[in-house]
């Protein structure tokens, strides 16, 4: 393996990890409330197009990284909507 291919993975590793400490806070605090939807959506619209990009050029950093990275924005927009969703009832009540 050449050095960019190093470099690819480390940065890809690198911002693919960033995301975890979002999904982890978000999960134990029951709370996205300060993550606003524009960001989420344009966050994973971008990561997803980056993800085909790869995809598309065979290149194996950009194409795992990104497949990672959606999945964690994914799940804190899951999580976003749930908790949402349970605060907007119980304020219902």
């Amino acid at each position: 393996m050449d050095m960019l291919l190093y470099t690819g993975y480390i940065g890809g590793i690198c911002t693919t990890i960033a995301f975890l400490p979002q999904v982890v806070k978000t999960w134990k605090s029951r709370s996205a409330h300060d993550l606003s939807w524009g960001l989420l959506f344009l966050l994973l619209i971008g990561v997803f197009l980056w993800m085909i990009y790869g995809i598309v050029s065979a290149d194996i950093p950009v194409m795992l990284a990104n497949g990672v990275t959606s999945v964690f924005i994914v799940s804190i927009v899951g999580m976003k909507w749930w908790f949402d969703h349970r605060l907007a009832g119980k304020a219902g009540k």
